[in-house]
């Protein structure tokens, strides 16, 4: 790649920053890049000058990749409550770096808005990527230059993947909290989702559904209203999968990661872990989903 692209690539990464930096270094993963038009309003019903947000960590390996995107206008998130209508579908293509140019890689991708619970809406595209390299995500009516998708070959990847089996990690629960003090930051009352242990729950042969995410420190600010849909998700299927919350910080203070950050090499926050009833991974939900989202990641599973 030439420095010019390079550098055209990068700032797709650091343009927009969502949410405060935190110990493990969570908030400069969501960015946006942003492009103009000369009409008030874009082709395919996006506002000129929009910015696509990025809200995926750049830990993407070859297969079907997920790329949830936000919108923004002048460095702001759009939001359910603005005055800006937001689309129920957007479109767009991806296209792939060769060379020093930017190629046609997929096309006529869609993505519907999700919103539930959630004061910014943001666009799932789920699209598969053979290989590794960098790409970009373009919106049509958007900005020509897309949002940067960089796609890593698998063993660079050290966070769990779909495909892998679930490492067998001693979770905190209340019986043993293994140091992490305290054991779950959601208020007024903890989560009952601290029960078992990740490694207890793979020999029990039950799909298990895995939120690694803090509600009081979440730099993203998805945590919460994640672990909500998640409660929600195991009072309607607790009796044929095991659900499970492990926060991100070990201590008060949120300055030491806690074994569910260092046990999967995480950098960001909050994922969502899937498996079927052998352990394997069939989905993970990276940075931001809704109750919609969670419940089509769990029918993957068989959970439904």
């Amino acid at each position: 790649m030439n420095d010019v692209t390079r550098r055209n690539f990068l700032r797709t990464g650091v343009l927009f920053t969502v949410g405060a930096g935190s110990a493990v270094g969570l908030g400069s993963l969501l960015a946006a890049c942003g492009g103009s038009s000369n009409s008030p309003e874009a082709s395919g019903g996006l506002p000129a000058d929009v910015q696509i947000v990025q809200r995926f960590p750049q830990i993407l390996v070859p297969g079907e990749v997920r790329i949830p995107v936000s919108l923004a206008l002048d460095g702001g998130l759009l939001t359910t409550s603005g005055n800006v209508a937001l689309p129920a579908v957007l479109t767009g293509r991806i296209e792939r770096l060769d060379g020093a140019d930017f190629v046609a890689y997929r096309d006529s991708l869609t993505a519907e808005r999700h919103d539930e619970n959630l004061a910014t809406p943001y666009w799932p595209f789920r699209v598969t990527i053979d290989e590794p390299g960098v790409y970009q995500l373009v919106l049509d009516g958007g900005p020509s230059e897309g949002a940067g998708v960089q796609v890593s070959p698998r063993d660079s990847i050290a966070v769990p993947k779909v495909g892998d089996t679930i490492p067998a990690l001693d979770t905190p629960t209340v019986a043993d909290a293994r140091g992490v003090d305290p054991l779950c930051t959601r208020t007024p009352e903890p989560c009952a989702l601290h029960d078992t242990s990740l490694r207890d729950a793979l020999a029990l042969g039950r799909p298990i559904v895995y939120l690694v995410g803090t509600p009081a420190h979440c730099s993203t600010g998805t945590c919460a209203p994640a672990l909500d849909a998640l409660l929600a998700m195991h009072a309607e299927f607790g009796d044929v999968a095991t659900f499970i919350h492990a926060e991100v910080y070990a201590d008060r203070a949120a300055t030491t990661p806690a074994p569910a950050i260092t046990g999967f090499a995480m950098t960001y926050e909050p994922a969502l872990f899937v498996t079927d009833a052998s352990g394997k991974i069939v989905d993970r939900l990276d940075a931001v989903f809704d109750a919609r989202e969670l419940r089509a990641s769990l029918a993957r599973a068989g959970i439904s």
